[in-house]
């Protein structure tokens, strides 16, 4: 493969050339109720040319790799019909590199029938847990993509990336209330990952049962506890977007809110994304611009430390490319993504941060939300309310909402563990979804928070 890609960049005349090559196995299944909804398998085998002529991209994607040359004339031929401008495209010193996955279980060797008994034991432990329970939505998913990336510099990488996972979800009724409870496991180390979740499947359903009779949270400013699934959360979608530099570079507003050096919250706080963390559903060794991935301070001691760039990014801003150039198949170009994003640990137990709250909410995972620009808003699959220092009742409709900025500076304790949760599910950007990446952190503590639910 490696001579036929590099035969092929050789004919190209552009300025840069890259070739991206991907063989894709996947395999799902998922349970409705009592009814199997689908279950199949596919097989892929794709690529894509990017070619820069004059700051302008040409793009070839194709499913037959014989005639890589005319692939690649196919993209320089598009680049100079765009480019008008000079190219910015940072330098990286080329690698030569295979990476090869490892497997307890290979899910590819683990027959469709099998794939679906397991599943179909959690769906029965939820439909069968109580008469409350009115539904259930349990699916599974695997895929193993084997990636060859070669470019003009002289770069060239064989890459295996598998995931699998599973999203146990149950729905529980009384009369006009309806409640979910909902747990997922994935992960990159074979098919065990998500083998022997009877567990979480009882607690998917306990907790849509315990939900319909929890009173929902009575709306006002509260200290909230966030935990390291809802922590992670936070930093991806209210802050980790932000600093993905397509977004600040392309967007006036946030380059005077986003300047590096400035104060954003007190020394405690940190927030990294690092693509090199092992066994996380956001690593990988390399980006899908040949660019190493690393630790990358977004806050470092409070302070707007840095940013993700792709190669073009980091040129146009001066800085450098960070390993953050991601897409989720071979025929999307790569954009700027997050990988795993996290709240760095601090200093407090969870016992210290709950002592001294007289009034304030506990704040679990999270079921749906949004952000635009700084503003968020999370739904949180549950709660608790904290009074008087302790751990007191369930509840449920608990929404966070407000600005990000103030938000940060109203971190005051964070806790002095990390934990990163095996979700499922993935990242969605500019059409592309969804992208594994990494979610976790500690748990942190917010002052003032806005809570939304029943009004008093």
């Amino acid at each position: 493969m490696r001579e036929r890609m590099e035969k092929a960049l050789s004919s190209s005349d552009a300025e840069y050339t890259e070739i991206r090559i991907e063989n894709v196995t996947s395999s799902w299944a998922n349970f409705r109720g009592e009814d199997l909804d689908n279950i199949g398998s596919s097989r892929t085998l794709g690529g894509i040319v990017r070619a820069l002529v004059k700051g302008g991209w040409g793009y070839a994607t194709f499913n037959d790799i014989s005639d890589l040359e005319t692939r690649v004339r196919e993209a320089c031929e598009s680049a100079r019909l765009v480019g008008k401008e000079e190219s910015k495209f940072a330098e990286v010193e080329p690698v030569v590199d295979e990476i090869t996955a490892h497997l307890g279980k290979d899910f590819r060797e683990i027959s469709l029938s099998e794939k679906k008994s397991v599943i179909e034991e959690y769906n029965k432990i939820i439909l069968g847990y109580h008469d409350k329970i009115e539904t259930s939505n349990v699916g599974y998913g695997d895929s193993f993509r084997k990636v060859w990336y070669a470019n003009s510099d002289g770069a060239y990488i064989e890459d295996e990336r598998p995931d699998v996972g599973v999203a146990i979800s149950a729905t529980g009724r009384q009369g006009d209330n309806v409640q979910r409870g909902f747990e997922s496991v994935a992960g990159s180390a074979g098919f065990q990952v998500i083998e022997g979740l009877q567990e979480k499947a009882e607690v998917a359903a306990g907790r849509a049962v315990d939900l319909l009779s929890a009173p929902p949270v009575t709306g006002g400013k509260y200290t909230v506890i966030i935990n390291p699934r809802l922590s992670g959360v936070f930093a991806h979608e209210a802050f980790g977007h932000l600093s993905e530099s397509d977004f600040v570079y392309e967007n006036e507003r946030m380059k005077k809110l986003m300047v590096l050096g400035k104060r954003l919250g007190s020394d405690i706080l940190n927030i990294i994304d690092d693509g090199s963390i092992r066994g996380l559903r956001g690593t990988h060794m390399y980006d899908d611009e040949g660019v190493k991935t690393r630790k990358n301070y977004l806050i470092k001691d409070g302070i707007l430390a840095g940013r993700l760039h792709s190669r073009e990014t980091a040129a146009k801003m001066g800085e450098q490319p960070t390993g953050n150039a991601r897409a989720i198949g071979y025929q999307h170009r790569p954009i700027v993504r997050m990988t795993n994003t996290y709240i760095d640990k601090g200093a407090a137990t969870f016992e210290d941060m709950i002592k001294d709250v007289k009034l304030g909410v506990y704040a679990l995972d999270m079921v749906g939300g949004q952000t635009s620009m700084e503003m968020f808003t999370f739904s949180a699959a549950y709660g608790y309310m904290i009074r008087d220092g302790k751990i007191a009742e369930l509840v449920r409709d608990v929404v966070l909402t407000g600005n990000v900025f103030e938000t940060l500076m109203h971190i005051d304790m964070v806790s002095d563990t990390i934990e990163w949760p095996p979700v499922g599910g993935g990242c969605g950007k500019g059409g592309q979804s969804p992208l594994p990446v990494g979610l976790g952190g500690p748990c942190v503590r917010i002052q003032n928070v806005v809570v939304g639910g029943r009004q008093q």
